[in-house]
């Protein structure tokens, strides 16, 4: 308290005394007990008021014992379970938290982690994943600059997350307490599964598969690969104490359309403690994305087939050579190129408007271009019968899909009518025109988009001679091809916008987040924040069915449908206000990855304890740790001196005493007649 406040409490007490002196005993007769002990409250009032005014800060000071934090931090995941260990874990805990001298030592707190890290509540062992690296985080959050040691209860076979060894605070020791049988026992186990989720109809996609055995003796094994009672790969694998692992490699044949669900399977004549880990489910989404090219011209030119060699490069793509008379329907093809169309192309145009296909333009000196400035609206054609050779100058600023710079600078010019060609709306130009080194600011390859209908227009011919040209700089057609394919994939797109746009993968491991994201628009295709997005998720094989709601983040909706048992599922999502919906199918393949462990992970935990300069223990240690932990002379108790400055405004009693004090003489004077 300063000095001046010192002087105001001291003036305030002669005010207070010298007001209730001359209002109570100035003057008067007979100075009764009444008046002096109205003066006496007056005396309070006053000053109490007084002292609200000054509001001097009240500084108080208290000694403090400031233990050093234990967590105590127990593995609720199922593999505890599993390894027949979750009483053992219970009873270690209790143990440790129940120990009085523990107490004394140490603030005490516990959590839980399997997917996630809490406070300790109720252990259920039922945790789908382990995250030893989320730990690790947490504690860094929560104990921030706070020297202290950690007592984790597990078995160390973390399932997701990072490395969790080199995560923890290598300052702050790090005790485990390692749950189950550490006896090593006869194992054969599918370690890893490696699989595209996609493959293409007709195609074989690869799986590579690591096995991983332990024993101590020679064994024979037999892998295969099933798809329900089809077997599609067998084989045998030599396993040894010496060599404990093998890769497998297959290639597996893309025969249907559609989510394929195989089994991958280890197993010999030998009697293994866990079976879960020597099956491994997986699946891959066969796609059938063979697009159909049909190229349509009235005259046979180089840059016909160079187009066709180039463009089923892909095996993907099929193209199909027609004449403008030929063509009757356009319901078979997915991109139609028109190569110097003239007006024997009139019902190949009329075709397309029914067929609404997207269209790759390539024009020429046999072009009839009076016909494309009536059947197209992009572009206005004004053109000499005079030819003209074009380079072409590339547009590194083009942004519409990724494209390589082929050099396109130095390849040989496209001819093509000479005149002005001007564009009418949005055009994206990835090679412009130049004439003999000058820059026409012309186009010569572009793009234009309207209502999702796409088109490229290509203003040259003779691009077999680019073909030919990339072939001599790069001793292969490849560069060329890509370039080619990148327009046709662009043009095979179907870039129709949709009110409800819904994301999700076709299947889902067990335990796995199964998460469900969706985006509705309204008219003007703006995002809808007030959308309100229900899903109906229906078992196949049960047929029930459960309803939630999507929840609004950012610029999305989504729900998350942990929880759903393995199996064969069809969704439908519907917007409410609008009744838009859509329907979907996933599957949830069976498989625990909590099941695929017989033993702990021993050499991890040591290696942590070693990187944090703790110790490894094993529960029949229990009572070893508990003293080390006590014996630990780096872990004793701060006694800290805890200053409180408080206002004396804050202190809400006074007000309630001023009130008494005013209240009491008023009823003394009062009852006193003296009113």
């Amino acid at each position: 308290m300063t000095a001046s406040t010192i002087l105001l409490l001291l003036l305030s007490l002669i005010i207070a005394g010298c007001l209730s002196f001359f209002q109570y005993l100035y003057k008067v007769k007979n100075k009764s007990n009444v008046y002096l002990f109205l003066t006496f409250l007056r005396f309070l009032s006053i000053f109490s008021i007084l002292l609200l005014l000054i509001n001097p800060i009240i500084t108080t000071s208290k000694l403090e014992i400031i233990k050093t934090p234990l967590p105590i931090i127990v593995d609720n995941s199922s593999s505890i379970s599993f390894l027949n260990a979750k009483e053992k874990a219970t009873e270690l805990a209790k143990k440790l938290t129940s120990n009085n001298a523990i107490q004394e030592k140490f603030e005490v707190q516990s959590y839980l982690f399997d997917t996630d890290f809490r406070q300790s509540d109720s252990m259920t062992f039922k945790g789908n994943q382990t995250n030893l690296d989320l730990v690790a985080k947490n504690l860094k959050s929560i104990y921030k600059n706070a020297f202290y040691p950690t007592v984790i209860i597990t078995d160390g076979n973390q399932t997701s997350g990072n490395d969790y060894v080199y995560s923890f605070d290598e300052n702050n020791k790090v005790y485990p307490l390692i749950l189950g049988d550490t006896t090593k026992v006869f194992d054969l186990k599918i370690n890893q599964l490696n699989v595209n989720r996609y493959a293409f109809l007709k195609n074989k996609f690869p799986v590579e598969v690591f096995l991983q055995y332990a024993g101590d003796k020679n064994v024979t094994a037999n892998f295969s690969i099933t798809q329900g009672n089809e077997v599609l790969h067998k084989e045998s694998v030599s396993l040894s104490p010496s060599k404990k692992t093998a890769v497998v490699n297959v290639l597996l044949p893309a025969n249907k359309v559609g989510l394929q669900i195989y089994k991958a399977k280890i197993e010999s004549k030998e009697s293994e403690k866990n079976t879960f880990n020597n099956i491994k489910n997986f699946a891959v989404e066969v796609i059938d994305q063979k697009t159909t090219v049909a190229i349509v011209s009235a005259i046979n030119h180089p840059d016909i087939g160079v187009l066709k060699r180039a463009i089923e490069s892909n095996l993907q793509h099929k193209v199909v050579l027609l004449k403008p008379n030929d063509v009757k329907s356009l319901e078979d093809y997915n991109v139609l190129i028109l190569y110097q169309p003239t007006t024997a192309f009139k019902s190949v145009f009329e075709a397309n408007k029914k067929a609404n296909l997207n269209t790759f333009i390539i024009t020429g000196t046999a072009t009839d271009f009076a016909f494309l400035n009536q059947e197209q609206n992009k572009f206005v054609f004004k053109m000499s019968s005079q030819e003209e050779d074009y380079l072409a100058d590339f547009d590194s600023q083009f942004n519409l899909f990724a494209v390589d710079n082929l050099g396109f600078e130095n390849l040989p010019p496209l001819q093509n009518n000479y005149g002005s060609i001007t564009s009418n709306g949005e055009v994206n130009i990835l090679l412009s025109a130049k004439i003999r080194n000058i820059d026409t600011k012309a186009p010569l390859l572009s793009f234009t988009e309207n209502q999702g209908k796409r088109a490229a227009y290509l203003f040259g011919e003779n691009s077999w001679k680019w073909s030919l040209q990339s072939h001599i700089d790069n001793q292969s057609f490849e560069k060329y091809d890509v370039f080619i394919n990148k327009i046709i994939q662009y043009l095979a797109s179907n870039n129709a916008k949709k009110s409800l746009v819904v994301n999700h993968e076709s299947f889902y491991n067990s335990g796995e987040a199964i998460e469900i994201t969706a985006q509705y628009f309204n008219k003007n295709y703006d995002f809808d924040e007030k959308a309100n997005l229900t899903i109906a998720v229906t078992n196949v094989k049960t047929k029930q069915t459960k309803n939630f709601d999507l929840l609004k983040g950012n610029n999305t909706y989504k729900v998350n449908l942990d929880g759903l048992l393995a199996g064969s599922y069809n969704f439908s999502v519907k917007e409410l206000n609008s009744k838009t919906s859509y329907s979907g199918h996933f599957e949830i393949l069976d498989f625990d990855i909590e099941k695929q462990f017989v033993n702990p992970d021993v050499q991890k935990m040591k290696q942590l304890a070693a990187q944090t300069k703790g110790k490894d223990f094993y529960p029949n240690q229990i009572d070893v740790l508990i003293k080390t932990l006590l014996e630990n002379e780096e872990y004793k108790a701060v006694q800290k001196d805890v200053v409180t400055k408080s206002p004396l405004i804050d202190w809400k009693w006074l007000l309630v005493l001023i009130a008494v004090f005013l209240s009491t003489e008023w009823f003394v004077r009062k009852y006193n007649g003296m009113l």
